[in-house]
């Protein structure tokens, strides 16, 4: 799998493209840009290099991940996957919840909700979903063969906050714990920050030391 990370928006979210280096198909994640001009970045790399963008995968549902989800739905018709509990976070609810932060953009409705366990093929890859509540009921995080995407759960030396609405402290430990377990070679995509690896966060993370 191919990954390129690109740092957008007002929280400095990252957004990846994840593709198939055989078949160039894609998925975007967490495309959480609220401006054109940084859309721009995206559509010009995934031209580039030939992809079609097979799907639109968010890791949780809040604004800086998701508000630009019209925007990559508009351009490739690639339909929108999020988990099932935070589903409501999407559409005209989110579409409140992006107003009261500043966001411009919102999300449409997702296509298909996730649950643990379900795999995201994009050509010869594929992602499994990891039900890592903590930061937000439905957070998750994708796991390629070689990666995971950790979404807002696992960041480099540090965790995503739990006192957000549908935030659990309880929760993200049970969550830290299934990342822990990973192999320790394993490379973390985060949502924010720079790229770490499992080994990494388990020895010198503090919040992964239970």
């Amino acid at each position: 799998m191919i990954v390129q990370a690109f740092s957008v928006g007002k929280f400095a979210t990252n957004c990846y493209v994840a593709f198939c280096e055989q078949t160039r198909l894609a998925v975007v994640i967490d495309p959480g840009f609220d401006a054109n001009s940084e859309a721009n970045r995206i559509f010009k790399f995934v031209e580039a290099k030939s992809l079609t963008a097979t799907y639109i995968l968010n890791t949780h549902g809040h604004p800086d991940h998701i508000c630009g989800n019209v925007i990559i739905k508009n351009r490739y018709r690639a339909p929108i996957l999020v988990h099932e509990e935070d589903a409501r976070l999407l559409g005209e609810r989110g579409k409140q919840i992006a107003e009261t932060f500043g966001f411009q953009h919102c999300s449409p409705e997702p296509d298909v909700l996730l649950h643990d366990g379900q795999s995201v093929q994009f050509g010869k890859e594929v992602l499994t979903v990891i039900h890592t509540p903590g930061h937000s009921q439905g957070s998750v995080s994708l796991l390629g063969r070689d990666e995971v995407f950790s979404g807002d759960t696992l960041f480099a030396g540090s965790i995503g906050r739990t006192d957000l609405p549908g935030g659990s402290s309880s929760q993200m430990i049970s969550s830290l714990r299934r990342l822990k377990a990973l192999r320790e070679d394993m490379i973390v995509y985060p949502g924010h920050g720079p790229v770490t690896n499992i080994g990494k966060e388990n020895h010198s993370n503090p919040f992964m030391q239970f």
